[in-house]
C-alpha cells in the first residue's frame, strides 16, 4: 500500500481531529490541516514513522519548512510543495486571502 500525507494551513485547527484519511485502490491518503506550518515537522515525524512514504505541502508552506520537514524525517521520504503559476493565478489566491 502506498501511503503519503498532505499538510495545509489553516487558522484555528487541531491536526489531531482536522484530518482525513481515504483508503482505495491501494493508496492510503492522510490530509491534515495545521494552524501553523511548523507544527507540520513533528507531525512528519510522526506520519513517517506509521509508514508514511511522501509527504505534498499545500502553496502557503515555504521552501524552508520543506528542508525542516526533510532533516526532521532524516531524508528518509520525498517532501514536495505545490505551486501555483504565476501571473493572474497569484493576484486571484491573493485577492481570497485578503
Amino acid at each position: 500500500m502506498i501511503k503519503w500525507a498532505l499538510f495545509f494551513d489553516a487558522p484555528e485547527v487541531d491536526p489531531a481531529v482536522d484530518r482525513m484519511v481515504i483508503e482505495r485502490g491501494g493508496m492510503r491518503s492522510t490530509i491534515i490541516a495545521v494552524p501553523d506550518p511548523e507544527v507540520a515537522v513533528q507531525l512528519s515525524v510522526d506520519l513517517v514513522a506509521d509508514g508514511v512514504q511522501f509527504i505534498e505541502l499545500c502553496g502557503a508552506f515555504t521552501p524552508v519548512i520543506a528542508a525542516k520537514i526533510i532533516e526532521a524525517t532524516g531524508g528518509k521520504i520525498p517532501v514536495g510543495i505545490v505551486g501555483y503559476s504565476g501571473g493572474q493565478t497569484m493576484q486571484a489566491l491573493a485577492k481570497i486571502f485578503s
